[in-house]
């Protein structure tokens, strides 16, 4: 019984108490006052009253009823229903205003205030049932009686309400009289009335309908409903769907039970309640216990930022406070919107549930959208009352919880029965059986706190059920059976509805209510109304306390139990897998699975072995896996745990498969299964040692997880519990010898024998009682004893000294470890490490001790705690954990030192790899396991045999690191795995986890990236130490980063007994510092001896000076007598002690490459090279002026080298310009130089003399600048012609066009807008536009817009090509500079630049070293991914556009195209990027390399790298991290990137190079392998001071080792062709100009390849060695088999270039076969070859028509069109770009693509080395096509190719166009046409007819036309 209201209160508004001018509510009375025991009064009402603050307002408003819900600290729900209405009152802010002063009252704002005001008043009924009708009918009698002043008092009313009693539940409530009225003592029948009531039958319910009545006249029935447990909804569930629809309430619904926070608004209080009730009512049967205010009190806004979840209703008022909340889902019930925050996920229902829970709701709430097409729809469709529609939604979530938990009582372990059922739900299990282990939503829901109230409440098995109960046990078949079905479940649902529609209202036809209403000129009147009445708490009190002593009087209640045994349902196998996700395991595989177990068991290993691969495969499957637990345990069972050897080792192997592919949960039960078997299978390892088989399968996840241990616990625990009633049932069964009986209960489940227990338990005795409740206490803490050892078994590792639990994941909670480098180094050191002291490394096994035993108490804690484990047990409990931690090491430490002396079981054979000439082994083989990386190749996933993960040895070398081995899989086991690369190239080394998938579990491994494009991923085998493994991982980094670029394997190659060579100290070279004061002091003795005799004519100048006083700094000695040192010569200043050196200097390749450009000579008379204009220079012979230089430099002749002293200092690093190349043809010179300093001028390198008057600094530095460029500038032909500035020798006149030569016309050149960039002081405000092309480009203000296509831009197009071909240059040749300096945008300031316009600067947007950097990193995640993925974001192309490597590429390659053009057109280029030596050098030499053929060839190839990288300093060293200082730089790839330039020119012009791709591949190789020392070092001034410089040539001591790369290279190519490029057939002096965009780049196969049989193919000693052993293997083999012709070639396995060899490299070893055969001596490859290609040219001149295979074959070369690929046609206005590659079939000329491939367009793909055949040449006027003009053009009559081509001039070499003479028809005299050539004879016209159209020409006379005719009709005949 419950009392209908537990108070009565009175709020009013405080006149006297405002806070901050807000009104506040008080309590004016309470009833009762004193507090009941089981109900405290809730705080706050009147706050609840007015949730949107106590108002004064100027107008009656209408009487309103609400009811708000407050929760307790106990978390019972108080339902306070305000009834509030309004009374006048004088206005209390006019008494205030007539009180103040006039002062006061000027403040007030002038607003009229009204005499009267009216104050909130409310009525409150605080009660813990909740009946929003019966309240709102009470308040409103209350207030109606107050009204219309009623006869009845007030008194009576109240105390009739508060004394009303009904049942919780069990149908209606009926009463008559009034309990007490204020006249009458309380009358008899009230009493009989109370106890009629608390026992109720229900046929008295039938007779006696009464209802219930507060003395005013009123009736009314309460309906109770009959089953507490489901809850009341009225219509509020439909009106919330109603608010939202279907969508936005399962969203809420979802939201609500995954646990996130839900705010309704609206603006009407009693909808907020309604919207809150519903949504609790469709959650049943769980129920929310987080937050839950359906009328939150605008005070209280702040509770919205909490963060638990929550269900809140606010008043729309408040809607702009809820704005900022992120995490909060906002349901707008008057807008019908629901809004979720980004930042929110919310989980939904799984498919296909979500799908038919929609559709079910739309059938209820929408049932004409069924009809709605339907050409005779229904007559009647119409949806149910408001208040059968909510029952029938309710139905549909009933119905929807049914299928979510269905069989969840499957999944419930009961772990105490007595005193009271303790249960615990095992949700892995659940969701096992399910197959929604990957289910959002259901995880989250089973992990909520509704769902632990649910098994709370509804785990027990013996209690009162309800609806759900029912439905969850007898009707999920039915459920099933009708899912797919909508208008079965409509029945399903309408028939729950009905049942809840009874519960809620048994009997409907009882619901006459009489309550009267106010009359209506009472709620009008509102004057001379009465305040609501101060009442008599007396006479209330009294009603209360004679209700109370009758309650006390009666006789106590005895509520029948309806308690019975709660039915579990059909089991959770029964229900799932309709769907057939049995896993395809057919019954074969489990055949497999069985017969290896039984072979392994009957020691049949061979056949065992046979069937392992595929049992391993079978293990995937879940039924294989439950299979494999069910035979071991029969096994066990029939006693032959104990195994031998290798039984042992192929049981671990199927054991961890099978629990590799569990997840942590062990959702299936497998881990679980397999548990007792781990602890039972062993081996014996020698006297009393045995090692079990948990030892080996410690490395799976689920050991870690307490969750999984816990489930464990509690089922044993159950199994226990129930074996224990089981045969204390079954003794006293037998007793009665009730055999069957028994024989049926040994059937019933641990719920069912629970429930039965349950039933018995009052009527045992005391004792009994006690017995059962120890007797159950006891077997939990046997079990939990047991278990403490079991975890211990799994969570020691069997050496302790790797503690891998504390790396794991599992323990790392316990303290946060974090798997950083110290850790790992501190677990897995052993005494002997490195880095242990003494007592180390017993702190250490304590550690791994300390840490399992934190991990088990705290898992005994919380099971014994849940469990009713007594405090004294858990106590003992957790004494004995550390003693069986400690036990346990100790076993395992015999059974680890007994278990390394075992042999190791047919594991293969290490092989050993096969090392260069001087490298020696550091560390020898470790057995590891190479696994697989993100390249599917070699997995065998693409096609191809799965050749990794594979099984060897991993090998430290000098050199290299090298993995030996063979391919795990069984199939491909015999071929060789070898991955290697240098140490030098290792980028990134880390620790990782590896599982392995077909054997054991190994932990350890590491992962090695190379900048070689290759990843080693390898994991250590168990036999592996892991002191050995740390050990492996120090010398690495030894070697990879030696003290001194001397330790590198380049220089100690050879050298044995030393590890890494330390830098010693010898006299020679102490340092660095101390070599140059001695090169320093040896130049100053020679300066002085030389000149003390000579006298000097002019006074020292201050120039002078300074120079020559900074270079003597280091020593103070001052030189009194001082020379002009332009006057030396080399010879002249030079000890003879020296000159070995300068001769040697002399050598390098710098001078050899200037004297063949004709740059300047060394001769010691300075008399021819005077008339020269550039000389070479010897300032820098000591490296004085710039370190990173060459020793000889060129520079004009008439710059003295006093001044480079100065003008170096404006530069960077002191890298002045100075010339590195000059164009044969136009004699223009491209100069390089570092940026200028940032300020430009050097402040900072004050000079010792600059008090003296002369100018300052800077203006005479940048006069020396200007001096500089100007003597460059005069040094050019171009500018010393005094025709004019624009005619370049090498271009006729027609190419000048309108372009007059006189400066006159030149609009405001670059040199203005250098001014910009550079923001000289004469700054110029505004811009001078141009005329011109250029116009349009440089109109910006401050070149702010430029950007690196600026190359494009230069050539006058505003757009660039389509292709990215470079533009028509012609616009460079009306109108340019002398001298074009590329200069970096962020640096062009401070240089001064040329009044005369003479020089002009290109800024463009250099990409700097970091990027370069990144750019490669990146690129090495995209070629070689370390682990595969299947995102589409991560793909390979998606990561190559990421990583930005072509678009650095495009930007280098564009930038170079741009200065060959400048170059080509006559102006000179001088790069001053950066510090000079790193965009600067590749920009050089990929210029030199396009403009000049001789670059493309090897010896000039090599000529350019030494002088433009190795001699220049670019700085090999700190780029490639080399050594220790330089690790931190990391690695810079910029020779890599240079040369993938160089392969991209190379693949688009094939023909042009000498050297072929692996070449390249080759050098690039090198460049990071530090196997030569041509690439070590950062400049030539480290190369002489270490001494490696000239050594090269002399070292002949070990004629094996190479030191330089070229050499290296020579010896090669002289027995093999590998680096020739048989298509190499070059024109003279062609200038290349590559496509640079994007698009047209191509990834480097370099970055790709892979060649796992034998490693890298660089390193060709290896290759040789490796041939030779293929040949003794393949002899070996028997020779009586067949052997097979075929031979596979795989990708990523065989080295495919030599496995499938081009035909002339065939043909070429086919000859040194067979010459070796016949026993002659082999003639030298190019020799050979050179002979063939001789004899070839001259058959090609015998044949009158060449055949075209052997032209193809021998002489390849592409046609003039594609050479002329860049350059557009002059007479074409469009630059027309012309296709690429071979296959073009049509030129962009003149002659359309003809249907079939005529002769000459055969022969124009490929043509004869002899440049041209000409059998007649000259000029003719040509027309061109419709409104073209005449233009005068230089034809060549080709009878060879029966072509007529024509250029631009006789010089011109770019063919631009021709005309098939094999489709001429005929040539007939002309007539002079529109536009022809004047003064011309008519007879000198002809025209010439094709199958295309009308060619018309014009000879200069009629005697040459004629000359023509014939000449064109001769070639046809001979056709």
């Amino acid at each position: 019984m419950a009392r209908l209201a537990d108070y009565f209160v009175v709020v009013g508004y405080d006149l006297d108490n405002r806070v901050e001018g807000e009104g506040q509510g008080r309590i004016l009375q309470r009833f009762p006052e004193k507090e009941w025991e089981d109900s405290p009064f809730p705080q706050g009402v009147e706050l609840f009253c007015q949730p949107s603050g106590w108002q004064l307002v100027p107008e009656r408003q209408p009487a309103s009823f609400f009811v708000a819900v407050l929760t307790d600290i106990n978390s019972e729900r108080h339902y306070c229903a305000c009834f509030t209405f309004w009374e006048g009152l004088d206005n209390p802010q006019l008494k205030k205003t007539e009180a103040g002063d006039a002062d006061e009252a000027d403040e007030e704002p002038a607003v009229v205030q009204p005499a009267k005001v009216f104050a909130p008043k409310s009525l409150v009924v605080v009660s813990q049932l909740d009946y929003t009708e019966a309240f709102r009918n009470c308040l409103g009698l209350i207030y109606t009686v107050h009204v219309d002043s009623l006869s009845t008092p007030l008194e009576t009313v109240i105390g009739n309400l508060l004394t009303c009693v009904i049942p919780i539940a069990g149908g209606s409530q009926i009463d008559e009289s009034p309990v007490c009225s204020l006249d009458k003592v309380p009358q008899s029948p009230a009493c009989d009335w109370l106890l009629a009531c608390l026992q109720p039958g229900p046929e008295e319910r039938e007779d006696s309908l009464r209802t219930i009545t507060l003395g005013a006249g009123d009736r009314q029935v309460i309906q109770t409903p009959i089953n507490e447990s489901l809850p009341v909804s009225g219509s509020s569930v439909a009106l919330l769907f109603r608010q939202l629809g279907i969508v936005n309430v399962l969203y809420l619904f979802c939201a609500a039970l995954t646990e996130h926070k839900i705010l309704f608004l609206s603006s009407s209080y009693q909808r907020l309640t309604d919207a809150c009730r519903g949504l609790l009512a469709i959650m049943f049967p769980l129920k929310y216990s987080f937050t839950y205010v359906p009328i939150l009190p605008g005070k209280l806004l702040e509770v919205l930022s909490t963060p638990t979840p929550f269900i809140i209703g606010v008043n729309s008022f408040f809607r702009s406070e809820t704005q900022e909340l992120l995490d909060v889902i906002i349901a707008d019930l008057d807008g019908g919107t629901v809004t979720i925050p980004e930042c929110v996920h919310i989980s939904l229902l799984p498919e296909p549930l979500l799908q038919q829970t929609q559709t079910a709701l739309s059938m209820v709430l929408d049932p004409e959208l069924e009809f709605a097409d339907q050409a005779f729809p229904p007559q009647s469709i119409q949806s149910s009352a408001l208040k059968i529609q909510d029952k029938e939604i309710r139905a549909v979530f009933l119905w929807l919880f049914a299928r979510l938990f269905q069989g969840y009582r499957w999944c419930l372990h009961i772990i105490r029965i007595h005193p009271e059922p303790v249960i615990r739900f095992h949700k892995a299990a659940f969701l096992g059986q399910r197959s929604l282990t990957e289910d959002d939503f259901l995880m989250k829901v089973l992990d909520g706190m509704a769902f632990a109230g649910f098994v709370s409440e509804r785990g027990p098995p013996y209690r009162a059920t309800d609806l759900f109960d029912d439905l969850v046990a007898n009707q999920v078949e039915r459920i099933r059976q009708e899912e797919t079905c909508p208008h079965k479940v409509m029945n399903h649902v309408k028939e729950l509805a009905e049942q809840l529609f009874k519960n809620e209202n048994p009997y409907p036809a009882v619901a006459m209510h009489k309550v009267q209403r106010p009359s209506e000129n009472s709620q009008n009147t509102c004057q001379g109304q009465t305040a609501f009445p101060v009442l008599d708490e007396v006479a209330v009190q009294l009603f209360i306390d004679h209700a109370v002593a009758k309650l006390k009087n009666a006789p106590p209640v005895v509520k029948a139990e309806l308690k019975s045994l709660v039915p579990s349902g059909p089991p959770l196998g029964d229900i799932v897998d309709r769907n057939g996700i049995v896993m395809a395991n057919s019954a074969r595989r489990l055949e497999v699975v069985r017969n290896c177990i039984t072979y392994i068991f009957d020691n049949k290993m061979l056949e065992a072995k046979k069937l392992m691969p595929a049992v391993l495969r079978a293990l995937k499957g879940r039924t294989a896996r439950i299979c494999l637990t069910q035979e071991l345990n029969q096994h066990v069972l029939q006693n032959r745990a104990v195994l031998d050897d290798q039984q042992f080792d192929y049981i671990v192997r199927m054991l961890n498969c099978t629990l590799q592919d569990c997840s942590h949960m062990d959702e299936h039960g497998i881990a679980a299964a397999l548990l007792p078997l781990v602890t039972a299978f062993c081996r014996k390892l020698g006297a009393g040692i045995t090692q079990f088989a948990y030892s080996c399968v410690q490395e799976h996840m689920v050991w870690t997880n307490m969750q999984f241990w816990e489930a464990m616990f509690y089922s044993d625990v159950q199994n226990h519990i129930k074996a224990l009633y089981m045969e204390t049932d079954d003794g006293a069964l037998q007793n009665n010898s009730q055999d069957q009986q028994a024989e049926s209960n040994r059937e019933i489940s641990a719920l069912d024998l629970a429930a039965e227990q349950n039933r018995l338990w009052p009527t045992l005795s005391k004792e009994m009682q006690m017995e059962r409740v120890q007797k159950e206490e006891s077997t939990v803490f046997s079990q939990a004893i047991h278990y403490a050892n079991r975890m211990s078994y799994l969570l020691l590792p069997l050496d302790t000294s790797k503690n891998r639990l504390l790396r794991s994941t599992g323990l790392g909670d316990v303290e946060s470890v974090s798997n950083s480098y110290v850790t790992n180094s501190i677990a897995g050191s052993m005494a002997e490490s490195y880095d242990t002291e003494s007592g180390f490394e017993d702190a250490e096994s304590s550690d791994v001790a300390n840490s399992v035993v934190r991990f088990i108490n705290r898992f005994v804690d919380k099971v014994c705690n849940e469990s009713g484990v007594t405090n004294e047990h858990l106590k003992a409990l957790h004494a004995m954990i550390p003693d069986i931690v400690q036990m346990h090491i100790e076993t395992l430490d015999a059974v680890h030192r007994e278990s390394k002396r075992l042999p190791p079981i047919q594991k293969p054979k290490l092989l050993r790899p096969t090392l260069l000439p001087g490298e020696e082994l550091v560390m020898d083989g470790m057995r590891v396991h190479l696994v697989h990386d993100g390249r599917e190749e070699a997995t065998g996933l693409m096609g191809g045999p799965p050749l990794l993960p594979a099984e060897g040895a991993i090998f430290l070398t000098t050199y290299r690191l090298i993995f030996k081995g063979t391919p795990s899989d069984a199939l491909v086991g015999e071929q060789i795995v070898t991955r290697s690369f240098p140490v030098a190239s290792l980028t990134k080394e880390k620790r990782i986890s590896v599982t392995l998938s077909m054997d054991q579990f190994v932990q350890e491994g590491l992962q090695l990236r190379s900048c070689t494009f290759q990843l080693m991923k390898i994991a250590f085998d168990e036999e592996v130490a892991s002191d050995l493994a740390e050990s492996f991982r120090k010398h690495l980094h030894k070697l990879r980063f030696p003290q001194h670029v001397q330790g590198t394997f380049a220089f100690t190659v050879g050298q044995s007994g030393k590890l890494v060579l330390e830098p010693k100290t010898k006299d020679k070279n102490q340092s660095l510092k101390t070599l140059s004061k001695n090169l320093v002091k040896n130049a100053k003795r020679t300066i002085s001896r030389q000149y003390v005799s000579r006298k000097k004519e002019s006074l020292t100048t201050w120039e002078n000076r300074s120079s020559l006083q900074s270079e003597l700094d280091e020593d103070e000695i001052s030189v009194s007598e001082e020379v002009d040192q332009s006057t030396l010569t080399l010879s002249s200043t030079i000890r003879s002690s020296d000159r070995q050196t300068m001769s040697n200097v002399v050598e390098r390749a710098c001078c050899r490459d200037y004297q063949r450009l004709g740059l300047g000579t060394l001769s010691s008379s300075l008399t021819r090279s005077k008339n020269e204009p550039f000389r070479i220079s010897t300032a820098n012979r000591m490296y004085t002026v710039c370190r990173s230089y060459p020793g000889l430099l060129i520079i004009p002749q008439n710059i003295p080298d006093s001044t480079i002293h100065r003008i170096c200092r404006c530069y960077r690093q002191n890298r002045f310009p100075v010339v590195c190349w000059r164009h044969s043809r136009t004699k223009s010179v491209l100069l390089r130089s570092a940026g200028l300093h940032a300020k430009g001028v050097v402040s900072f390198f004050k000079s010792p003399n600059t008090q003296t008057a002369v100018p300052s600094q800077a203006d005479s530095t940048s006069l020396e600048q200007e001096k500089y460029l100007q003597a460059i500038i005069s040094s050019m032909p171009s500018y010393s012609e005094t025709t004019g500035r624009n005619t370049l020798s090498g271009f006729t006149s027609t190419h000048m066009n309108t372009s007059d030569s006189s400066d006159k016309l030149r609009q405001p050149k670059i040199g203005d807008l250098m001014k910009q960039v550079l923001g000289n002081k004469e700054d110029v405000p505004g811009t001078f536009s141009r005329g011109g092309k250029f116009g349009s480009i440089r109109g910006s203000s401050r070149l702010s817009a430029f950007n690196p296509d600026i190359g494009t831009r230069l050539a006058g197009k505003e757009s660039p090509q389509p292709n990215g071909g470079p533009n028509d240059p012609l616009f460079l040749r009306q109108q340019k500079a002398y001298l074009y300096i590329i200069g970096d945008k962020a640096q062009l300031k401070g240089g001064k630049q040329d009044s005369f316009q003479q020089w002009e600067v290109i800024p463009i947007e250099v990409c700097d070293v970091r990027q370069v950097k990144n750019s490669f990193k990146k690129l090495m995640k995209a070629c070689v991914p370390s682990s595969p993925t299947s995102e589409p974001n991560k793909g390979f192309l998606r990561l190559l556009e990421e990583s930005e490597w072509m678009t650095l590429l495009h930007r280098v390659l564009q930038v170079s195209v741009l200065v060959v053009e400048l170059l080509d057109t006559g102006s000179s280029v001088m790069v001053s990027l950066e510090d000079g030596w790193d965009v600067t050098t590749q920009v050089v030499s990929l210029v030199q390399l396009l403009s000049d053929p001789y670059y493309r060839t090897f010896d000039g190839f090599r000529l350019l790298v030494e002088k433009e990288w190795l001699s220049f300093g670019h700085r090999f060293s700190h780029r490639g991290a080399q050594t220790l200082a330089s690790q931190s730089s990391g690695f810079t790839p910029v020779f890599l990137q240079f040369l993938d330039c160089v392969h991209q020119i190379h693949l688009q012009f094939p023909m042009e190079f000498e050297f072929s791709q692996y070449y390249l591949k080759f050098l690039a190789y090198h460049y990071m392998s530090n196997r030569f020392r041509t690439f070590l070092l950062d400049s030539d001034y480290d190369r002489i001071e270490l001494g490696v410089l000239y050594e090269e040539k002399s070292d002949r001591k070990n004629p094996q080792v190479c030191k330089s790369v070229w050499d290296y290279i020579d010896r090669l190519y002289k027995k093999a062709p590998v680096f020739y490029n048989y298509m190499f057939s070059p024109e003279d002096d062609e200038v290349l100009r590559p496509y640079t965009f994007v698009s047209n780049l191509k990834v480097w196969d370099f970055y790709l390849e892979e060649t796992l049989s034998e490693g890298p193919p660089y390193d060709w000693e290896l290759r040789s060695r490796h041939e030779r052993l293929a040949e003794e293997t393949a002899e070996k083999a028997d020779a009586g088999a067949p052997k097979s012709q075929r031979r596979i070639v795989w990708p990523c396995y065989d080295d495919l270039s030599r496995a499938m060899p081009d035909a002339i490299t065939k043909l070429l070893q086919d000859l040194q076969s067979l010459e070796a055969e016949l026993g002659q001596t082999s003639e030298k490859w190019k020799d050979t070859w050179d002979k063939i290609k001789t004899t070839q040219r001259t058959e090609t001149k015998l044949e009158s028509k060449p055949s075209f295979s052997s032209s193809l074959l021998m002489s390849s070369n592409l046609s003039h069109q594609r050479r002329s690929q860049g350059v557009c046609l002059q007479d074409s206005g469009v630059g027309s770009s012309i296709k690429l590659g071979l296959d073009c079939e049509a030129s962009a000329t003149s002659t359309p693509v003809s249907g079939r491939p005529s002769t000459s367009t055969l022969y124009s793909q490929f043509q004869s080395t002899e440049s041209e055949n000409r059998s007649f040449e000259g000029i003719l006027y040509k027309r061109g096509a419709l409104l073209k003009p005449w233009r005068p053009r230089w034809f060549v009559l080709d009878k060879t190719k029966h072509q007529l081509r024509y250029y631009d001039s006789r010089q011109d070499k770019e063919c631009k166009g021709m005309i098939d003479l094999g489709g001429v028809e005929s040539v007939t005299v002309g007539t002079p046409t529109m536009g022809a050539p004047k003064n011309v004879e008519e007879k000198a016209f002809f025209d010439v007819k094709t199958d295309k159209r009308m060619y018309n020409f014009c000879a200069q006379d009629s005697s040459n036309a004629q000359l023509w005719m014939d000449s064109i009709q001769s070639c046809l005949s001979d056709a």
